[in-house]
């Protein structure tokens, strides 16, 4: 550890974390007996969904302390808040100013990340998402400059990440594979990265689910995880996250459950545009797609979805999860201004479409 920081050139590394992770595990204290004197001290308030005012109050002690260097030890919502505070850290102001894609000249803090759930795959990503309390809603941030100079994968990590969270932040990463997949700007070198984490997902997400212990299994759903998150900064998500940041901010839905939840509503509504992406995924999952045609892929993949993630013990259903009926109108018109529905292989103009995919889903 000491000697990536060095290697970036830096002197002062500021570790980011939450407080479940510093409560129930060493793994932070780890972290900061490895970089030795490098380390100037822990922010550990980052909550699930982190906020604007918590990359705040994180940067504000970074600058205090004279942090050259970020170190995110944690799940997507530790490493999309190191990302922030790397932004402030470098530019100052306030953080709303830098929403948007490639607002940032310059490269920022540099950054190292430890990812301690398989899923987000933020660890290589150029997005960060982080949520706005007073709006209700969640503000993304896309540019080269804050992806992170290093990623660790450790899958010693993740053991004791509990079944439920390693089943959804696993479908977490296969939902950036497929809508890596059937986006409006895919391309061939992107295709290859998220077939192959779709075959590592099928195969090793259940043995993590069944023994967090099993370090194979760890070890190659964080792989996978990376490979679909490295697809998706090529290609880009689609339909499934526009609609999942929207429940996620307004019910405080874990966003992996969202995504999990959303996703088989979403490959039918896709269907039809999708025929000969969605066998390929289908093949990915290991189903003989030899009598199988384009135009009933999408519900096929859609039935092997909720198989799956049946097996998985996960939510099927918005209502399972604590999202109100009525509350889907007014998720619908947040999601249509969500910028990853613009790379949705079918155009979603009006809110009542994305309300009818809710119904479904619901």
């Amino acid at each position: 550890m000491a000697i990536e920081v060095e290697n970036l050139k830096c002197k002062k590394a500021f570790i980011v974390s939450d407080r479940d992770l510093i409560k129930s595990t060493d793994i932070p204290e780890k972290i900061k007996k490895a970089l030795g004197n490098l380390c100037v001290g822990i922010f550990s308030d980052v909550e699930p969904d982190s906020g604007i005012h918590i990359v705040n109050q994180g940067a504000k002690l970074g600058v205090e302390l004279g942090a050259d260097c970020i170190v995110s030890v944690g799940g997507g919502s530790v490493i999309d808040t190191g990302k922030g505070m790397a932004i402030l850290l470098k530019e100052g102001g306030r953080l709303q100013d830098y929403v948007g894609f490639q607002v940032l000249t310059r490269p920022q803090t540099p950054h190292i990340v430890i990812p301690t759930t398989a899923g987000t795959g933020s660890e290589v990503t150029y997005v960060a998402v982080i949520k706005d309390h007073e709006g209700g809603k969640k503000l993304i941030f896309g540019d080269y400059n804050i992806v992170p100079n290093v990623a660790i994968l450790d899958p010693k990590m993740t053991e004791g990440l509990p079944p439920r969270l390693t089943a959804a932040t696993g479908m977490d990463a296969m939902c950036h594979a497929i809508e890596a997949l059937h986006s409006l700007q895919r391309e061939p070198i992107a295709d290859g990265i998220a077939l192959h984490a779709i075959r590592l997902i099928k195969e090793f997400l259940p043995k993590a689910v069944d023994n967090g212990k099993d370090m194979k299994a760890r070890g190659q759903m964080l792989i996978a995880a990376n490979m679909a998150g490295i697809a998706f900064s090529n290609a880009q998500v689609g339909l499934v996250h526009a609609l999942a940041h929207s429940v996620g901010a307004k019910f405080k839905v874990h966003h992996g459950l969202a995504n999990s939840i959303l996703l088989p509503a979403c490959l039918r509504y896709n269907a039809d545009a999708c025929g000969e992406i969605y066998l390929n995924v289908l093949s990915a999952l290991g189903v003989n797609i030899e009598r199988i045609q384009p135009d009933e892929a999408g519900d096929v993949l859609a039935d092997k979805i909720v198989e799956f993630t049946k097996k998985l013990s996960l939510p099927q259903k918005l209502r399972d999860v604590g999202v109100p009926e009525k509350g889907l109108k007014e998720c619908s018109e947040i999601a249509l201004s969500d910028g990853a529905i613009i790379y949705n292989p079918k155009f979603v103009t009006d809110s009542t479409e994305i309300l009818r995919i809710y119904q479904l889903a619901w």
